[in-house]
């Protein structure tokens, strides 16, 4: 019996429709990311899994796809290890490459291995897939695109004001208005798990309060308890929780709640020199928001941390972020090392402008004139007019076969092709064409010359 086809779970095919609204997106991306100065590069679909691991934190290691090794891959196994029933030991035999995860670490392997070729600050931009292995739902896929700009060998907070600006941009040439660019920094996390008393236990109070928009307050502070965090430094977070007011409100609260943190204090700093010089160049169609809950999760920001919410009323996760990350270079060797990057989630864009009905009508045009086949004869005459128009920039097509009249106009409209081209005998003795509108169904004799002018 043959076997039903079928595709892996959060995968999709896409077709021609689809297709031309997500190069549109690519393309929008790609032409402000080029307006800003960075420059493409790519790197492989895979990398060795020594380079992702331990980059992403406990919660983003077990996204990441494993790829078994050619071959016998169980030879490598001894007995001990493989009766140890250890995952991790097992895996490291078995398994020496992964799917990327993202762009930001095979990007910081990228600049470490090319640094002798490479003039700093080095602003890059990357469009690629990647790949998590994350349970599917609504904008939440296995397999997606990643659209990313990042700079590094600069330390200056004008950098983060050049990404926000750069995703204003974007949105707005996409006619995605209302975004709103939600801001923290890495600092002020760090500041305030020294005051509770959580030091030590960062990476878990940063996680559990990240996903404070997802499961509740209550779910928060049970995962945090969960984690070892006393219930006096839970107590001492409750303003976290209720912070309100515009950004300038909420950075003096958390001057008061940060009172005793150094690097508390100077993760404020930084936010208010990002907003007062925002303030002074004013964005076009975005608002920036400070979020001092927003963490993303991730080990390696350092600094501001970036997250791009849908315009109000549309129900979607993130659909941009970012950050800065001082150290990512570091454990590939090269010290001292500062970027900044952010991301664009194509897929959750591609749903958000869908459901806003925001794509332009003429990008899913695809061939503008059909010419009906005849004959070999008229085929020929025909297919000579479709060559010059073709050469003219006319996205112009000849049925391949000599079929009934309703089938090839049939064939056209499924294709919402507007224009079809009859050549009879009579035609091709008078070196004219019969050019009908497939909307209103007005048809004229016209000689190429005048083909070729109303067609483009």
């Amino acid at each position: 019996m043959a076997q039903k086809p079928s595709i892996p779970k959060g995968t999709r095919d896409f077709n021609a429709e689809e297709v031309a609204k997500r190069s549109y997106i690519m393309e929008t991306i790609k032409e402000q990311f080029q307006v800003y100065g960075f420059q493409p590069i790519e790197t492989p679909s895979f990398e060795n899994s020594e380079t992702l691991m331990g980059k992403y934190g406990d919660e983003g290691d077990r996204l990441i796809f494993k790829i078994l090794n050619s071959g016998e891959y169980l030879r490598k196994v001894s007995d001990q290890i493989y009766n140890s029933k250890s995952e991790i030991a097992i895996t490291s035999k078995i398994s020496e490459k992964a799917l990327r995860y993202d762009l930001t670490v095979p990007f910081a392997r990228y600049v470490v291995q090319h640094q002798n070729e490479i003039e700093f600050p080095f602003k890059r931009y990357q469009i690629q897939p990647v790949w998590r292995a994350d349970r599917p739902q609504k904008g939440r896929f296995r397999e997606f695109y990643q659209c990313d700009a990042d700079v590094v060998g600069s330390k200056s907070l004008f950098q983060e004001v050049e990404f926000i600006q750069l995703y204003d941009a974007v949105f707005t040439a996409l006619k995605l208005e209302g975004v709103t660019i939600k801001i923290n920094n890495r600092k002020i996390l760090s500041g305030i798990a020294e005051v509770i008393g959580a030091k030590d236990k960062l990476i878990d109070f940063t996680v559990a309060l990240d996903k404070l928009d997802k499961i509740g307050e209550e779910k928060v502070k049970e995962e945090m308890r969960s984690k070892g965090i006393s219930e006096d430094g839970i107590s001492k977070l409750q303003p976290l929780f209720t912070l309100k007011g515009d950004f300038g409100n909420q950075v003096e609260s958390l001057k008061s709640i940060l009172s005793t943190s150094e690097i508390g204090l100077k993760g404020i700093q930084e936010l208010e020199f990002i907003n007062n010089t925002i303030s002074n160049l004013e964005l076009k169609t975005a608002k920036l928001q400070l979020d001092v809950t927003l963490a993303r999760g991730l080990n390696y920001y350092t600094g501001a941390i970036f997250e791009v919410s849908a315009p109000e009323g549309v129900k979607m996760g993130s659909i941009g972020g970012g950050g800065r990350y001082d150290d990512l270079t570091g454990i590939f060797g090269l010290k001292d090392m500062s970027g900044v990057g952010i991301s664009f989630g194509l897929d959750r864009i591609y749903l958000v402008l869908e459901e806003l009905n925001l794509f332009p009508a003429t990008i899913t045009e695809s061939t503008k004139v059909l010419f009906i086949n005849f004959g070999e004869t008229e085929a020929m005459f025909s297919l000579q007019a479709v060559t010059k128009l073709r050469g003219a920039g006319v996205k112009a097509e000849l049925y391949p076969d000599n079929a009934k009249m309703k089938k090839q106009m049939n064939y056209a409209n499924r294709r919402n092709i507007p224009y079809v081209v009859l050549v009879g005998e009579e035609e091709v003795k008078s070196e004219l064409f019969t050019l009908k509108n497939m909307d209103s169904g007005e048809q004229n004799k016209l000689p190429f010359n005048e083909l070729l002018a109303l067609l483009k």
